[in-house]
């Protein structure tokens, strides 16, 4: 190499290093790696999780594996410590009443943290005149009924009596249950031992089991058992499940194309878990607020369940993570550093998809729970738990604790909703197209909702629709992606991208600085390595080697 080219080169790799160092200066420092974490259980949560594991995958290098196995053995993994975090809809069962189900005692320390709300729903399939029937509405006493076997055929009269809009078919009705231990069992089993106890307590003493909740439904009569929320929303959705019927959350029903039953509530109208229904009933859920309870922040739902406001969903609850608040088993210290700034992630700017994805985001009161118990968890100290750089959809600067964004201007029922001669023909969930009338009542379009403001809404669309359900909006509240109409939403919840918190240098910025520096390389070396070929006497023909 000449001399001229020697200079050359110099130059530009240093002038390459100071420009790589001001870049390094300038870009902001990100963790070097997360370190993977995994956990086990509810499939009932499993949408959102998957949904946000990948989110944060994808964007920022962080692996949280998950398997879907059930709350039962979720629970079970966790104690075992085989596990980083699980999930589940109920909390341990030390003394479960059941009969069947073995108490369950954790070893290492833990705590509950809300991770996402929504409603467990009855999802069917149901033809009559060969048109899919998408607007079935059940009661309370008759949906504890199908899955007591006291109720077998779609044409009873109690199920006609819920439905005066549909000439119910005489054909047998497939409840599908899950067959493994199940979150959303628990839940289910809850709500009818609670508000039907009479018909629970006599189906349970005929199948030999304890009158209380059960995480293990047992199989009756002409019930089918599946696997996983993925298992009894599959068979449902098979041409053999023609007049099946099953309690799933009602993201799957979404997810599958199919309609879930609006269910009656203590106000005497029909309604669907949407994102705002389950919302509005969650006003009245309790919180066990004792520190030194070991069910400390779990759901108490009686009030969910009696809910006077039209608007509510009757099995509207929120699911668990359970975390360790101490080292022990697989868990560590530079696992916990991801766990936290998971969880931050999920419960801020992760509960912007919640509705879009069927379920309904946690409001301001459970994401300061879930704050807390982010504090415990050991490593955790860098994630942020600053409600005010928490971009969820319920909430804005200034609310109270108390406020949900969603509740305050969900709408209200539709008249054709109220139980009487009337039926909605709309749709639900996952098929949303009308149903004829068929029966002897009339029709009418939950599309003639009136909001709560007193204006015209639109059922439970238009009721997602005006709090901005999946719709993202940027720091002005203007709407950046979604269904909005765009401009600025009136009491729009401010939300944006996730950006995780500076705290060290990550892949991602270095694949940033070696694309600058070969860009910085392809227009600064052309004109300084003609500039030395001239000087050395090269294309003008005037110099030479020396």
């Amino acid at each position: 190499m000449t001399r001229p080219f020697a200079r050359v080169w110099t130059r530009i790799v240093a002038g390459i290093g100071v420009a790589a160092m001001a870049v390094g200066a300038a870009i902001p420092a990100y963790a070097a790696t997360y370190e993977p974490i995994s956990g086990t259980g509810s499939t009932w949560s499993q949408n959102a999780i998957d949904q946000w594991r990948s989110n944060v995958s994808g964007n920022y290098g962080m692996t949280v594996n998950y398997s879907g196995v059930g709350s039962t053995r979720g629970r079970t993994d966790f104690i075992l410590g085989t596990v980083d975090f699980a999930v589940s809809e109920i909390p341990f069962q030390r003394n479960p009443e059941d009969g069947v189900s073995a108490p369950e005692i954790p070893n290492r320390g833990y705590a509950y943290m809300p991770i996402v709300a929504g409603g467990t729903a009855f999802m069917y399939n149901l033809v009559i005149g060969g048109k899919r029937v998408t607007n079935l509405r059940l009661s309370g006493e008759v949906i504890t009924k199908i899955f007591t076997g006291k109720i077998t055929k779609w044409n009873d009269p109690a199920i006609q009596a819920d439905n005066p809009g549909l000439a119910m078919p005489d054909k047998n009705i497939t409840p599908v249950i899950r067959s493994d231990g199940s979150g959303t069992t628990a839940q289910f089993t809850l709500w009818m031992s609670k508000q039907y106890s009479s018909i629970w307590s006599d189906f349970t003493a005929s199948v030999g089991r304890g009158n209380g909740l059960t995480s293990q439904y047992p199989l009756f009569g002409n019930a089918k058992a599946q696997n996983g929320s993925n298992g009894v929303a599959g068979y449902v959705a098979q041409g053999y499940g023609e007049g099946a019927i099953t309690y799933v959350e009602y993201s799957y029903a979404l997810e599958s194309g199919f309609p879930v039953a609006k269910v009656l509530n203590k106000s005497d109208y029909y309604v669907e878990p949407t994102s705002n229904s389950v919302a509005v009933a969650l006003l009245s859920a309790q919180i066990n607020t004792d520190a030194n309870s070991p069910d400390y922040l779990t759901q108490i739902l009686d009030g969910v369940y009696n809910s006077g406001d039209p608007r509510a969903y009757p099995l509207s609850s929120y699911s668990y993570m359970i975390v360790p608040t101490e080292v022990k088993g697989v868990f560590t210290e530079k696992k916990g550093a991801t766990l936290g700034a998971f969880a931050s992630y999920f419960l801020c700017e992760g509960q912007q998809q919640a509705s879009s994805l069927g379920y309904s985001p946690l409001p301001m009161n459970l994401v300061l729970a879930g704050f807390d118990q982010i504090k415990r968890i050991p490593g955790a100290g860098g994630a942020n738990v600053d409600p005010n750089k928490c971009n969820n959809p319920t909430f804005k600067a200034g609310d109270s604790p108390s406020t949900n964004q969603l509740a305050l201007t969900a709408a209200q029922p539709a008249a054709c909703d109220k139980k009487g001669s009337d039926q909605c023909v709309t749709g639900t969930a996952g098929a949303k197209g009308e149903t004829p009338v068929s029966g002897s009542g009339s029709g009418g379009s939950a599309s003639g909702a009136v909001g709560a403001s007193g204006t015209a809404g639109g059922g439970a669309g238009a009721a997602d629709a005006a709090t901005g359900a999946g719709v993202l909006y940027d720091e002005d509240g203007n709407v950046i992606s979604g269904t909005g109409t765009g401009g600025t939403v009136a009491g729009a919840a401010v939300a944006s991208p996730f950006t995780v918190a500076p705290d060290g240098w990550g892949w991602q910025q270095s694949v940033m600085l070696f694309a600058f520096v070969l860009l910085l390389a392809a227009v600064v070396a052309p004109p300084l390595l003609l500039k030395a070929i001239r000087s050395a006497g090269g294309p003008d023909g005037k110099g030479g080697r020396r």
